[in-house]
């Protein structure tokens, strides 16, 4: 083996078996009594697999992004790699200490302090005492929460605490680093922060795997990229070619009515159809997308809806969030309703639609619900000159005005 490599994988595989019960129930009651008059019942049985004979080879110092969507087995790969999950079957060979930011903030109590849960959660994370004590003004620093270090966290706001377990998580000695969506979270300074970050352990010569939804980051941040679909790794090779292969992968047939059972969320609720009003748009001109949830078993309650705007580099440039205007769905009936997109003008090309129905926590998530194109017509006087709206994410609905002339003195 040489020491140029730092992870090998050879014919790595995840399988979860998964019963399914024809007849859902919705208390315990319901359960028992179902048991007791057929208690020889068979439950249908079905093989889930999250991985799928994986093979591949991570050098030392390099920084992979591994891409793909919703269910591809992103995490699973991640926490097999950080000996969370057990294999089903394969070798894993990782030469060197391995640290994880899976899921930042896991083990801070909320009746410690700042300083406390620094210490702790460095203990969990594998780090001595001596190296928290090294790094700790770095933490503290990187953190930005000097003020309530003695604080019980348990005060602190949720961007707080992401700050400062992020920072005790991004302060390992390892010589691999495991990171999963921690991106996701936080507001833009501190996304930036976290990526100057990770970019700072890559040029280290740390081997880094990075799981992003952000094309920009991956582009950004890794020198190679790893595309899965379906618990496979298609590609393994050059960035630009692997987020190629993952926005093509929207153009393919996307998550049916049938098999709605499959997505995200615990399913009580399902969103049966997502539909465009008119297959293509203008950029100024009002989008409309029509809406259908059915309810699958019992639920109570009301529910909200959410969408994001999605374009061709998975950079989500707009979350409009059915809260925001106060609307709320009655769980009782089945809704039909729309969702309508007034600004900003879009820029001409395809974008993608994801919805979530949710409460208190996701209920259905259904990536790629549908898509928007928008028609090569810019929407100004003057559409003849390219340069003037070469740069921006989306167009602005805006205006030049002369001032009136002063006054004379």
């Amino acid at each position: 083996m040489t020491n140029d490599i730092a992870i090998r994988v050879r014919g790595l595989t995840k399988s979860y078996t998964i019963e399914h019960n024809k007849e859902k129930h919705s208390t315990l009651a319901e359960t028992m009594l179902q048991n007791i008059k057929t208690p020889f019942r068979r439950r249908e049985k079905e093989t889930f697999w999250a991985l799928q004979e994986m093979s591949f080879d991570i050098e030392a110092g390099d920084v992979v992004g591994v891409i793909g969507r919703n269910g591809a087995g992103k995490s699973t790969l991640l926490k097999i790699l950080s000996r969370i999950t057990e294999p089903t079957s394969g070798v894993i060979e990782l030469y060197g200490r391995i640290g994880s930011l899976l899921e930042v903030g896991t083990g801070f109590h909320p009746e410690l302090t700042g300083r406390e849960n620094v210490y702790l959660n460095g203990a969990i994370l594998g780090m001595s005492h001596r190296e928290i004590a090294r790094q700790f003004d770095a933490i503290v620093a990187f953190s930005g929460v000097e003020k309530f270090l003695d604080t019980p966290v348990k005060r602190y706001s949720s961007g707080m605490y992401v700050r400062l377990a992020f920072a005790v998580a991004a302060h390992l000695s390892t010589e691999i680093l495991l990171v999963d969506e921690v991106l996701a979270v936080g507001d833009v300074e501190f996304q930036e922060k976290c990526l100057g970050k990770i970019k700072d352990v890559a040029n280290t010569g740390r081997t880094v795997i990075f799981v992003s939804h952000h094309m920009q980051s991956v582009s950004v941040l890794c020198k190679k990229a790893m595309f899965l679909e379906r618990g496979k790794a298609l590609y393994f090779g050059e960035v630009p070619v692997a987020i190629d292969h993952y926005v093509r992968s929207f153009g393919k047939k996307s998550t049916s009515v049938s098999d709605a059972r499959r997505r995200p969320g615990t399913g009580e609720l399902r969103l049966t159809s997502v539909e465009p009003s008119k297959e293509f748009f203008e950029s100024g001109e009002e989008k409309r997308i029509n809406i259908t949830i059915e309810r699958f078993s019992r639920f109570e309650g009301k529910y909200f809806i959410s969408c994001a705007v999605v374009n061709a580099l998975g950079v989500a440039i707009l979350h409009c969030d059915s809260r925001m205007t106060g609307h709320w769905v009655d769980a009782s009936d089945t809704y039909h309703g729309q969702f309508i997109l007034r600004t900003p003008w879009l820029r001409p090309g395809e974008y993608r639609v994801d919805m979530f129905v949710c409460q208190a926590g996701i209920i259905d998530a259904f990536e790629h619900a549908c898509h928007l194109n928008i028609l090569p017509l810019l929407p100004y006087a003057v559409t003849d000159n390219t340069e003037a709206t070469a740069h921006g994410v989306v167009f602005a609905d805006f205006a030049y005005a002369a001032a009136p002339a002063p006054a004379a003195v």
